[in-house]
Parts: structure tokens; sequence; C-alpha cells
């Protein structure tokens, strides 16, 4: 006995759809054709045979329940699928809309699977996507793989792959080796970006500190920085922790033969300042020029390492130009400039405070 589709009218309906149940349902074949070209395909067959033998025309949806089937039809005719069907039936859908490539149901399947990924279910999903190219889903399963693989390895489903198809085991455990080392190059990257812009920031506050003045250092050919300035500038830290190594180097006897972390530091900053600057007038900040001519006849033999670390600081500072809000200033200064607590009251203890003329 052939019965309706729920929710659908079927008067004149020309095609029955038999299933494994031994439940019939009608339906109209320029629905169902237009709705899918391998179930035309099946019609046009079923056509052939209904006029060499006679009879109504046939097609069999074998292998998944009744109630899937139906679900699968009515979505054919209404676009619709219920929450209820698709908990139920999903899998079912999924496997029906692959096969008789019905995208947009399978899109919807997808989605609807995607939510239920457990790690009890993940390999099981996984296994789903893969045979039905569902890309979606297998998205989702891998990311609940990445970020649960030991509770996923605890599962019978795991357990059940390692026994049956060692493929898939090492191909997972390859994309979990390689998620592992794009998590670790990424870490890597921002860490790097974040010192790249640590030292965009010690150039734009050198460049400050020279022209301008600060708290305790007073411009290049100024006049006392506390008659310049009356308060702490935006980016006190930084500037600080940079005027602490102007003190230390305008006063430090073991410069001149090397012998000074701290000094060469600051020297090296001074280098990749000039490295990067771009005034035509001749720059304030010490040593600018200097350098400047020094690099030009020596270019050719420059350090390749020195010329990436020029044109990163350079990338940085552009990003740092676009930004549309202010980025938040509360870097440690011991990242750039090597300031800290004792060298700090060591300097408070001075009295003389020195200008970039020291130089």
């Amino acid at each position: 006995m052939t019965e309706g589709i729920p929710g659908v009218d079927t008067s004149g309906a020309d095609v029955r759809i038999v299933t494994s149940g031994g439940r019939c349902f009608a339906a109209h074949t320029h629905v169902l054709a237009s709705a899918s070209t391998v179930l035309e395909k099946q019609l046009e067959r079923a056509e052939k045979r209904r006029t060499t033998s006679g009879g109504g025309k046939t097609i069999r949806i074998l292998g998944v329940p009744c109630d899937a089937v139906s679900a699968f039809l009515s979505f054919i005719y209404t676009s619709r699928c219920s929450a209820e069907e698709m908990e139920r039936y999903g899998v079912h859908l999924l496997v029906l809309s692959h096969v008789y490539c019905v995208g947009r149901l399978k899109r919807e399947c997808e989605r609807g699977l995607a939510r239920t990924v457990t790690a009890e279910s993940v390999v099981d999903l996984l296994q789903l996507a893969r045979m039905c190219d569902a890309a979606y889903l297998k998205m989702r399963c891998l990311k609940v793989l990445e970020g649960g693989f030991k509770e996923v390895e605890a599962t019978e489903g795991w357990k059940f792959l390692q026994a049956h198809d060692p493929f898939l085991e090492l191909e997972l455990l390859q994309f979990l080796d390689d998620a592992e080392s794009r998590k670790k190059r990424r870490m890597r990257s921002r860490d790097e970006q974040g010192l790249y812009m640590e030292l965009n920031e010690a150039m734009d506050c050198l460049e400050h500190i020279c022209m301008e003045g600060c708290t305790t250092v007073g411009p290049h050919d100024g006049g006392p920085p506390n008659q310049t300035k009356k308060g702490p500038c935006q980016r006190y830290s930084t500037c600080m922790g940079l005027q602490l190594l102007i003190r230390h180097f305008a006063t430090c006897g073991r410069k001149v033969h090397g012998g000074c972390s701290r000094c060469k530091r600051l020297w090296q900053l001074l280098r990749l300042h000039s490295s990067i600057c771009e005034r035509p007038e001749p720059c304030k900040v010490p040593l600018c020029e200097q350098f400047k001519m020094k690099l030009s006849v020596e270019k050719k033999g420059e350090d390749g390492k020195w010329r990436l670390l020029v044109r990163k600081v350079v990338s940085a500072k552009a990003i740092s130009s676009l930004s549309q809000r202010e980025r938040k200033l509360n870097h440690n200064p011991t990242m750039v400039v090597g300031w800290d607590d004792e060298d700090f009251s060591a300097t408070q203890q001075k009295h003389e405070i020195f200008s970039f003329g020291t130089f």
C-alpha cells in the first residue's frame, strides 16, 4: 500500500518510492527529477522498464530506516527538516543527500552533525565525513580531535580504528603532528612580531628623547630636561629604560674596550635607527649620520640577518602607523633596553643629569 509524504499533497503522484521496511511513498516525477540528477537518471530507467514490461514507475531507496526516507522526500518537497528529524536521522540523511546529490540537505546535515561531535562520536563521524566527502563535518571532527586527543584515544571508537584502519590512524596522527608544528610556528611568529613592535617603539622613543627630551635626558641641542619637560610621556616605561641606558652609556668606562653589554645594546639601537632613518635633513639622533656613511660604504658586505631585522622593524612600524587605535603600552622595559630595579636605584643616587650633548 502506497502512502503519502507527511505534510505534502501527493495527489497525481506517478512514481512509487520503495523502502527497506516495505513501506512505499507516492511522489511526483518532475519534483524528484528537479531536485536530484541521480533520481532523474533512475526515473529515466524506470520509465524505460515501464514501457517494456508495463506497470508503474518504481524507485528503491534501501539500507536506511523508512522514516529517514520519509524525511528525505519531505525535504525535497519543502526544503525543510525539523530538529527532531535531524537529531534522529541526521547520519542517514547525510548519506542520502550525498548519494542522491542533494546539496542543500547535505549542508544542513553537516552543520547539524557538527554540533553533536563529541570525543565518543568523533571517530565514527570522521569516517562518515570522509566517505560522504563532507568537508565541513570533517573539519569540525579534526578540531575536536586536536583539542582533546587524550579523551578520544581512550574511546572504543579509537581502539576499533587502530585495529581495523591503521592507514586512517596514521593520517590522523600526522595531522596532529602537523597541527602541533603549526601552533608552535604561530606562537614563535607572534613572539617575534611582538619583539619587532617593541623595537619599533624603542626607535620612536629614541627619536622622541633626542628631539624633544624626556624626564631625565634632554634633547640633543636643547636645555636641561627639567626645563623642557614637565611630566612623563605616554610611553614612560620604555622612555625611562632608554634614559637610564643613555645615562649609563655616558659614564661607563668599559664601553671604550667593548666590554659592557648594556653599552653594546644602546650601540645596536643607534645602528638600527640609522638603518631605518629616512630624514633628508641631518638627524639629531647621535651617530646616525656616521652609521649611514659606514653602511653606504659596506652595503655589499652587509649582514643578511641584520637586513632582515631592519625589514621586520620597518614592517612593524608600518603596522603600528596603520593601527586605528593606540596599542596598550604596558611592555616590560627589560625586554627592550635591559632596565632593572638595581639600575634604577643606582641611577637615582646620582645627581647629575646627562643629555646627548655629553656624547
